[in-house]
């Protein structure tokens, strides 16, 4: 929505405690950013993706449900050691993780997991009748071995030793 410099990804808060990626589009960043400005949240930009990152200093991990759209995100909050991955309820925007011991990797698109230099991906065998049978992989699986998809509607969260807690 703002192309300017000032709306570059990763996004970050004021102190840049809080980061994030977005991909997406979130409807009723409008309301939700005039609410923050009257509650006196400043914004360096236009960007729908910053008021993602204002409201989650509100409203912590509350945020994701205050969101209309379609959306892949992914969180940093150097405050907590949290990182939350969250995709909107209908599933528009995917968001492909590999998780390995300590180590998250998240992409919306397949090919930037693909371009990731710790990463060997390699067919998942058992996805090949899915494919014969439905044309696709069904969520959460994926063609590749070690990599699933988030569900619509999930948020995932990582602490800072890539244990999951939700």
């Amino acid at each position: 929505i703002d192309l300017r410099a000032a709306a570059n990804q990763p996004i970050g808060n004021e102190d840049q405690a809080i980061q994030l990626v977005f991909n997406g589009e979130v409807y009723n960043f409008q309301d939700l950013r005039r609410g923050l400005v009257a509650r006196g949240h400043t914004f360096r930009s236009h960007a729908d993706s910053e008021v993602i990152v204002h409201l989650y200093e509100e409203l912590g991990e509350r945020a994701i449900d205050e969101l209309d759209g379609m959306f892949a995100l992914g969180l940093w909050d150097n405050r907590t050691g949290q990182l939350l991955l969250a995709r909107d309820r209908a599933g528009k925007k995917p968001l492909f993780v590999w998780h390995h011991r300590e180590r998250v990797v998240f992409a919306s698109e397949m090919k930037a997991l693909a371009a990731h230099p710790d990463l060997e991906l390699a067919v998942d065998e058992q996805a090949i009748p899915s494919y014969f049978l439905y044309g696709y992989a069904p969520h959460p699986q994926t063609f590749y071995r070690g990599v699933s998809h988030l569900e619509p509607g999930t948020l995932a969260v990582f602490d800072r030793h890539g244990r999951r807690h939700d």
